[in-house]
């Protein structure tokens, strides 16, 4: 019964809202003042409203004990940003658990065929050394030496249940943990519950991915390389194109594609996804499918942005190539990728790969103006001009723009907002992970400036004073 409502107010969601903008595209609304888009106020900062980011601890916040409960290995799947919350997911895990971390796994054979690793992308040293407050961390399970003999732990593997709550981490892994000395968790993707109510936890989170995880020298000066050549012409936005063949076969958006891509999309869908009956149309008209590059260049010719407009592309091998990307090329001329702004072998090599990835996701980080065209769940931009969209398919091209303009005034441009569901903690962690300079609540205060000579303290207090010496010895022995 739950499930047959839940579907029910799906429907009567995506009805209202296409009769909502059929009727503004197609019909004759009474009129109304136009959306005003000024392109010069686009390239700069969102209104912050007073808050800043900040994932410092605010309450009482131990240093991890002398000792733990056990090891915990995980395996991290799938592209860089979700390997990338999955690391963070580990690094509460542990902290949960009271356990100590072995450096997180990447499986890059299978989706990027890259064995680069994490040592291989990820500066090792400064992730040990800025999460010491926070857990233990070594580079691999030591042996255990007892009686004149050497006996290696062998970790037991446990599959995760999907969004897994605190608890199942405090009971079937913990359990295991004791018994077994150390568990291998695997596939870890969206293991651990984004939804977590715990302020402190949520920060860590962010600590980990805003702080700790940080590309090797050599990434972050190619990836500002890149960005200096991109500047030195003036502002430029980046954009992460999803129509790739990964995204599309997940989303079930096949109808647009010839019939051996259709072949090609449900082949790998079938390999890499679970079973489940996707119609496209109901997928496309709330949003689910990625936009094309088209749909991308129409949004940012709705917000008056002309074909001056540098833009870098960050994106994998698009789908259906040059067919799909040409109209978008015919708007926007002005476009770049890592190859073309740094044709250097490393990159070349490395194209499509941990590295490239790496350097497309600084990139992005560090634009003027970052557009995503798929965001999975929180795909609120997405789920609203779905509509517009199909209306325009239909022939109701009247008012388009207008009704593109309205719906991304809605999308707060990067500005702080309540998260609201299913929007992703790590799409949105407002307002967890900031603080507010002029606080009207307590729990909004910003943490002290000496937040970490608080934490050294703790932890010189609990005897861990040789964790500088055993984080320098574990990184040696990985560079080794």
């Amino acid at each position: 019964m739950v499930a047959k409502l839940s579907i029910g107010v799906i429907v009567l969601l995506i009805c209202t809202l296409s009769l909502l903008f059929s009727f503004n595209i197609g019909g004759n609304p009474e009129p109304s003042r136009p959306s005003k888009i000024n392109v010069e106020e686009l390239w700069e900062s969102a209104d912050s409203g007073g808050w800043r980011p900040s994932s410092a601890p605010r309450s009482d916040w131990p240093p991890p004990t002398k000792e733990t409960n056990g090891y915990l290995r995980v395996r991290c799947n799938g592209g860089l940003n979700q390997q990338r919350s999955a690391i963070c997911n580990a690094v509460l895990a542990a902290r949960i658990m009271n356990a100590t971390l072995v450096l997180p796994e990447l499986d890059a054979n299978s989706f990027w065929h890259d064995a680069s690793g994490f040592q291989g992308i990820y500066d090792v040293e400064h992730f040990i050394e800025t999460l010491k407050y926070d857990v233990k961390i070594v580079g691999k399970i030591p042996d255990v030496h007892k009686n004149g003999k050497t006996k290696k732990i062998k970790a037991f593997q446990i599959r995760p249940p999907r969004d897994a709550p605190i608890d199942w981490y405090l009971t079937t892994a913990l359990k295991a943990m004791k018994e077994h000395s150390a568990i291998y968790l695997t596939p870890f993707s969206h293991r651990l519950a984004e939804e977590i109510d715990n302020p402190e936890y949520q920060r860590l989170r962010c600590r980990v991915n805003y702080h700790a995880l940080r590309f090797k020298p050599h990434i972050m000066k190619l990836s500002e390389s890149i960005v200096d050549k991109l500047r030195s012409q003036g502002h430029f936005m980046s954009i992460h194109l999803r129509f790739e063949m990964d995204m599309l076969a997940f989303a079930g958006c096949f109808d647009i594609f010839n019939p051996e891509e259709q072949k090609i999309l449900r082949k790998y869908r079938k390999e890499n996804f679970a079973e489940k009956r996707l119609i496209y149309n109901e997928r496309r008209a709330i949003g689910k499918c990625p936009l094309t590059p088209e749909e991308v260049g129409l949004i940012l010719r709705a917000m008056r942005f002309d074909n001056s407009t540098r833009i870098y592309l960050a994106a994998g091998e698009l789908f259906g190539g040059e067919r799909f990307m040409s109209p978008f090329r015919t708007l926007f001329p002005r476009l770049d990728n890592h190859s073309s702004v740094d044709p250097s072998e490393e990159l070349s090599a490395n194209s499509q790969g941990l590295i490239g990835s790496a350097v497309d996701y600084m990139v992005c980080l560090l634009s003027d103006i970052f557009m995503p065209t798929y965001d999975g769940p929180s795909n609120f931009a997405n789920n609203l001009l779905a509509p517009v969209f199909i209306a325009r398919e239909k022939g109701k091209t009247a008012g388009f723009e207008e009704a593109v303009r309205r719906v991304m005034l809605k999308t707060n441009f990067g500005g702080p907002h309540k998260r609201v569901s299913p929007e992703s903690f790590y799409t949105n962690s407002w307002p967890e992970c900031f603080c507010q300079m002029n606080p009207k609540k307590a729990s909004d205060k910003c943490p002290p400036d000496n937040v970490v000579e608080i934490l050294e303290s703790r932890l010189e207090s609990v005897g861990d004073s040789d964790s500088t010496s055993q984080t320098n010895s574990t990184v040696a022995g990985l560079e080794r």
